[in-house]
């Protein structure tokens, strides 16, 4: 299997959700059942990198994802020398909900890629609806490493889980004049 070339909406007609796995429970159930209903209820947007050929029931493969939604953190969340820089209320950021990559390309680079598509997909958001950072909930350890690898730092923890944060003038670096 090899995937395609861009990352496009899930549409449940043509994305082959079940056969995803990415080696996290977690995170290929989402997919399976609840990334549609989430868009359908307008609460959250997946995006895909379909398979470049079809599979035999004429859907693609999904080989990788991200999912996007709107959030807010606590302005005392965020270390005191950009907290004191920020209003009393809660301050709107990006959620980087779920990423994954189908296991046949783990190791390929894939996650990079998804990470830095997600990246583009929220600073294109951002010109039209602003937002101070990009947060993700990291689900393990080694999900840590990868966010920590480029460029995200710890925010506090939530939910049980380590809560990480980019700043929109970090990702503006990363895409202005690009």
């Amino acid at each position: 299997m090899s995937w395609g070339k861009a990352f496009i909406e899930l549409n449940k007609l043509d994305h082959d959700r079940n056969s995803f796995d990415c080696g996290e429970d977690e995170l290929n159930t989402f997919i399976k059942t609840q990334a549609a209903k989430h868009m359908q209820a307008g609460i959250s947007r997946t995006m895909v990198l379909p398979s470049a050929q079809p599979l035999l029931n004429k859907k693609h493969a999904i080989c990788a994802f991200y999912s996007v939604a709107p959030s807010s953190i606590s302005r005392e969340a965020l270390p005191a020398n950009l907290a004191k820089k920020l209003p009393k209320y809660p301050v709107p950021v990006f959620l980087l909900a779920q990423l994954a990559v189908h296991k046949e390309f783990h190791g390929s680079g894939l996650g990079k890629v998804s990470l830095v598509r997600a990246l583009k997909y929220l600073w294109d958001v951002n010109h039209h609806m602003r937002a101070y950072a990009i947060v993700v909930d990291c689900l393990t350890d080694s999900a840590q490493s990868f966010y920590s690898k480029y460029g995200f730092e710890v925010l506090c923890e939530h939910n049980g889980r380590t809560r990480m944060f980019m700043p929109m003038k970090t990702v503006a670096q990363l895409f202005e004049n690009n």
